[in-house]
C-alpha cells in the first residue's frame, strides 16, 4: 500500500462494498489529502498546523472522520439510485461474486410483477452496505517519542500517535498491526475504550494482526488477550511472495503455515479466549457475546488467479484473501502516476527485486525503473548519496552523536562513508560495504510520490513503488470491474506465458534466500548461521513434502508440471544443504 497508493481508496471503492486499508505513516500527506477532499466536497477546512498540540494524532482523526462522512454520503446516494443500467447501485450488485445477495439481485431482474420487483429492490438497498475503512500501523515506527528537551515521551512516537488518532476517530473499523511485535504499542491500545467491549457489546474498533507464521499468532495473540484485547483476524502474509517489506520466515512456506492455522485454530481460540475473559474480569468489563469471539484467518501474498484464491478457501479454510499488487494497475482504485504506471505495465520478472532500500533495515520489494530508484542511482553518480530527509518517519538511528537520523538520509550516509574510509586508510572501501550504505533511500516520502505528483502537492516528487513479483504477469491498465471480474474468474487479465503457481513462486524465492545465506556461510562459518541454515533447509523440505502430499487434492491439469518444478527445487535445496557444513 506504500503511504500514498491507497490513501483515499475508500472514496473510490468503499460504496461498492470493497474494504481497503489506509497507511497511517505519513500525517503530512494525510493533512494534504484532507484539505484536497474538503475542497472537493465543499466541506469547510481548518488546517491542523505542525505547531498544534498532538498534531499527528489530530490530523489522522480528522481525516478518518472526513472519509467516514463522505463514504456514508456516497452510500446513501447509491442506495437511493434506480436499478437501471449504468447506475451505481446496479454496479454494486454486478460486481458481486455468486452469493445470496447476487442471487436476490438476479431474482429481482427476472421478476415481471412490478410490485414484487419493487419489494425485492428495497431488500437489495438494505444489503448495499459500504466496505470498511481500515488502517495500517507499522509497529516499528518509533521516531519521535522525545520532547525538544530530550525527555522521553513514548506516547508521542509515530506509531502510538497514529494509534491514538485512529482510536479517537469516529470510525467503526479495524487497525492492522504489521512489521513485528511491539509490546508498548499493543498495551497502549488497551487504554482506549473503543478497543474494549462496553456493556457486553463487541468493541467498536477491531484489531487485525499481520503474521507470517502460527507461532507468532500464539505469542502475540496471547499478549493482546491478556490486556483485554481481542484479535478479530490473523492476516497471514507470505514472507517473501508479497509487495512492500518482506519478512522472510525461517523457510516456512505458505501452505504448511495455513495448514497449521486450519488444524489448530480451535485450540488457539480456546487459549486466547481464556486469557481474554480473565483480563476482562480483572478490568471489571462484562464479556461480549460468544459470537463476537470468532477469529478470521485471511491470506495474502502472490495470489494471481481465481483457482489459487479458491484453493486457499477450499483446502486451507481461509475466510478471506487479499489482492494487492494487481490493483496497482487499477487507477479507479489506487493512486499511481502515469509514468510509474507505464513502468509497472512494462515490468518483467527482473525488474522487481528484494532490495536493501528500506531504512527500516528490512528487505523491501522495489521496481528498478521507478523514479525513486533512478534518482537514488543518479545521486550516487553525482557523489552525493542519500536522500533529503523531508518527513523524518525513519529517524531512529543513533549510531553517531546528535539527534537520531534516518539511514537513508544524506547526513547519515556521508558520516557512514567517512567512517568506512577511516577503517580502510589508503585503500578502496569494499564495494559490498559501500552498497549496504548507499542502498538505503527515502521511502516515507517517495512512497507518497505518485499521489503528491498527481495532485500537485510536490510536482518534483520521485515516486517509489513496491509491487510483489506477480506484477510481471499483469501488463495492462484495468478497470475496477475488470479486476473484480479477474478475481472472481469471470475473465483473465494475466499476460501470456507459463505463470508458475503461487506456491512454486514462493518456494523459488525461499530457495534463492537459502542460496544467499549459504554464500554468506561460505565466508562466515559461525555456529549460529549454520544452525539457522539447517532449520531453514529442514523447513523447506517439510514444505515440499506437504505440497507433494497435497497436490492431488488441489491440482488437476497443472499437477504434473507442479510436481516437476517441485522436484527441481527440492534438488536445489539438497544441493545447497550439502554445501554448508553441519552444525557443531
Amino acid at each position: 500500500m506504500g503511504t500514498g497508493f491507497t490513501i483515499d481508496t475508500p472514496l473510490k471503492v468503499a460504496r461498492f462494498g470493497i474494504t481497503s486499508v489506509i497507511s497511517l505513516v505519513d500525517h503530512v500527506l494525510i493533512e494534504q489529502m484532507r484539505e484536497y477532499h474538503c475542497r472537493l466536497a465543499g466541506e469547510p477546512y481548518e488546517p491542523i498546523l505542525p505547531t498544534t498540540p498532538d498534531c499527528r494524532a489530530r490530523t489522522i482523526s480528522a481525516y478518518l472522520d472526513l472519509l467516514g462522512r463522505l463514504v456514508e454520503q456516497q452510500s446513501q446516494q447509491l442506495r437511493a439510485e434506480p436499478f437501471v443500467p449504468g447506475s451505481e447501485i446496479t454496479r454494486y450488485f454486478e460486481l458481486l461474486p455468486e452469493s445470496p445477495p447476487k442471487a436476490l439481485y438476479r431474482q429481482m431482474l427476472a421478476e415481471q410483477n412490478e410490485t414484487a420487483r419493487q419489494a425485492l429492490q428495497e431488500q437489495l438497498r438494505v444489503l448495499a452496505v459500504p466496505g470498511g475503512i481500515d488502517v495500517n500501523i507499522m509497529t516499528k515506527l518509533e521516531a519521535g517519542g522525545k520532547t525538544e528537551a530530550g525527555v522521553t515521551e513514548p506516547e508521542t512516537n509515530d506509531a502510538m500517535s497514529a494509534l491514538r488518532g485512529f482510536a479517537c476517530s469516529k470510525l467503526s473499523s479495524a487497525v492492522v498491526f504489521s512489521a513485528g511485535l511491539s509490546r508498548p504499542l499493543y498495551s497502549y491500545a488497551a487504554r482506549f475504550a473503543d478497543f474494549l467491549p462496553q456493556g457486553g457489546q463487541p468493541p467498536r474498533k477491531r484489531i487485525i494482526l499481520k503474521v507470517s507464521d502460527f507461532r507468532s499468532a500464539v505469542i502475540q495473540g496471547g499478549f493482546f488477550a491478556k490486556h483485554g484485547l481481542w484479535l478479530s483476524e490473523f492476516r497471514v502474509e507470505s514472507g517473501l511472495n508479497c509487495g512492500g517489506h518482506a519478512f522472510a520466515t525461517k523457510g516456512l512456506l505458505m501452505g504448511p503455515i495455513l495448514a497449521e492455522f486450519r488444524n489448530q485454530l480451535d485450540d488457539l481460540r480456546a487459549e486466547l479466549r481464556g486469557h481474554y475473559l480473565e483480563a476482562l474480569q480483572r478490568l471489571g468489563l462484562p464479556p461480549p457475546a460468544e459470537s463476537a469471539l470468532a477469529i478470521r484467518i485471511t491470506a495474502q501474498g502472490g495470489i494471481g488467479t481465481v483457482a489459487e484464491d479458491q484453493l486457499l478457501h477450499r483446502e486451507y479454510g481461509v475466510d478471506g484473501t487479499g489482492w494487492g499488487t494487481p490493483f496497482l494497475l487499477v487507477p479507479e482504485a489506487v493512486n499511481v502516476d502515469a509514468e510509474t504506471l507505464r513502468h509497472l505495465m512494462a515490468a518483467g520478472s527482473g525488474d522487481v527485486w528484494i532490495s536493501g532500500n528500506s531504512p527500516l533495515g528490512v528487505p523491501f520489494w522495489n521496481l528498478r525503473t521507478s523514479a525513486s530508484e533512478t534518482s537514488r542511482r543518479q545521486r550516487i553518480r553525482d557523489g552525493v548519496p542519500g536522500s533529503l530527509c523531508r518527513k523524518g518517519y525513519g529517524r531512529n538511528n543513533t549510531e553517531f552523536p546528535g539527534q537520531p537520523v534516518c539511514t537513508a538520509s544524506r547526513t547519515y550516509q556521508a558520516q557512514k562513508l567517512e567512517q568506512l574510509a577511516a577503517r580502510y586508510p589508503g585503500q578502496a572501501i569494499p564495494a559490498a560495504e559501500v552498497e549496504k550504505v548507499v542502498a538505503k533511500t527515502c521511502i516515507c516520502h517517495d512512497l507518497a510520490g505518485s499521489v503528491a505528483r498527481a495532485l500537485g502537492f510536490d510536482s518534483a516528487a520521485t515516486p517509489a513503488i513496491c509491487p510483489g513479483p506477480d506484477i510481471a504477469w499483469f501488463h495492462r491498465v484495468a478497470s475496477l470491474d475488470e479486476m473484480v471480474g479477474h478475481i472472481y474468474g469471470r475473465l483473465s487479465l494475466l499476460a501470456a506465458g507459463d505463470r508458475p503457481h503461487m506456491f512454486i513462486t514462493e518456494l523459488r524465492l525461499y530457495v534463492n534466500e537459502l542460496r544467499r545465506h549459504a554464500d554468506t556461510a561460505s565466508r562466515d562459518m559461525s555456529e549460529r548461521l549454520r544452525l539457522y541454515l539447517r532449520d531453514f533447509r529442514a523447513n523447506l523440505l517439510i514444505g515440499i513434502e506437504h505440497y507433494r502430499q497435497e497436490t492431488s487434492r488441489f491440482l488437476d491439469d497443472q499437477k504434473a508440471h507442479f510436481l516437476q518444478e517441485l522436484a527441481a527445487l527440492e534438488c536445489e535445496v539438497n544441493t545447497l544443504g550439502a554445501a554448508v557444513p553441519a552444525p557443531g
